[in-house]
């Protein structure tokens, strides 16, 4: 939704395996403090889920979009203040995608540090997967987007939209908006709880308990996933060089109430791990309580949600025809 001169953001979340804790603090939390100050879109985007087709069942790829949407709305995202939508929705991302790979070197993508770590695991490599950040590009540039709110795993993937952006306006004249990369400076990449030196991740979390916190997880599971951290083999917490798990739990609480460097020390130095677990337990029960209850409420009325998205792909789709003008008219198409 344009309001006057403000700063355009863009972001979104696949809707793919739980969102979880990472999600939230890294990206999400973000958006919903921008909202105010800020012209929004937010975005499910589900066209990224095909970049490996077997990992999602089909009507399950339909179930998680309006999950995601409706955890969106949990966590603050106000639809009467941002644009909420489904990428899928609006057909000039796909498009867009297919302009911006014809001015996108093939070496570019092949340096991506996602596609080099996900294609050693693959069986075969699709060439979604290659070009999954161009799609990633599109997403943002179509809005001529200023800022772009992630965690910090999606900098490079961000970065590499503005190297499209200035190809295609070197090729092509002025036409796309660079934008600029907003990361957190606390709790920007959430690690996994089972191992802190991986990141918290949705696709993981399918497949290992005690790896993430999903959002909508019961009390039960998030307890056992907290009180199971991965430390080191000391017994005390320790602010001078922390180990990698006791410094997530320390990131995680920091992040969740906003207290400063001072309190957590006073809190925690000196403490045995299981107080620090059980303070981290509490802020997260703290958080998601309110989310889960608001969760509930939206997609009780399954009208709700499809109200949000029916305005949102319009409000999207009017931005998304203006910039394609511009953009086939540069390229000498339509």
């Amino acid at each position: 939704m344009e309001t006057g001169n403000r700063k355009r953001v863009f972001s979104g979340v696949q809707p793919t395996g739980k969102l979880h804790l990472g999600n939230y603090i890294g990206a999400i939390k973000q958006w919903a403090a921008m909202q105010h100050t800020h012209d929004c879109l937010f975005c499910a985007v589900d066209l990224h889920t095909l970049t490996v087709p077997e990992q999602q069942p089909v009507k399950q790829r339909y179930a998680k979009v309006r999950e995601v949407v409706g955890l969106y709305l949990a966590c603050g995202i106000d639809p009467e203040q941002s644009t909420v939508f489904v990428q899928s929705h609006v057909p000039q991302h796909a498009e867009l995608t297919w302009i911006l790979n014809c001015a996108t070197p093939v070496g570019w993508l092949e340096r991506m540090t996602q596609y080099k770590a996900k294609s050693v695991t693959a069986k075969s490599i699709g060439t979604g997967l290659l070009d999954y950040p161009v799609l990633m590009a599109a997403d943002i540039l179509l809005y001529d987007t200023d800022l772009v709110p992630v965690g910090g795993d999606q900098k490079q993937h961000v970065e590499l939209a503005c190297d499209i952006a200035r190809r295609f306006n070197n090729l092509f004249g002025q036409t796309l908006r660079v934008p600029r990369v907003v990361i957190r400076p606390a709790g920007a990449r959430i690690m996994g709880l089972d191992d802190p030196t991986a990141k918290m991740s949705k696709s993981t979390s399918q497949d290992k308990t005690g790896h993430a916190i999903g959002l909508l997880d019961d009390e039960k599971t998030m307890r056992k996933a907290i009180m199971s951290a991965v430390t080191d083999s000391g017994t005390h917490v320790r602010f001078d060089q922390p180990s990698a798990g006791v410094k997530n739990l320390l990131t995680i609480y920091q992040a969740l109430t906003g207290v400063e460097q001072e309190e957590m020390h006073r809190r925690f130095e000196g403490k045995g791990y299981g107080e620090l677990k059980r303070g981290v337990f509490e802020a997260v029960m703290e958080t998601v309580k309110p989310i889960k209850q608001r969760y509930r409420e939206l997609t009780a009325d399954r009208a709700v949600l499809d109200d949000v998205l029916h305005r949102g792909a319009q409000a999207a789709r009017d931005l998304a025809h203006r910039k394609m003008q511009v953009v086939r008219e540069r390229v000498g198409i339509g």
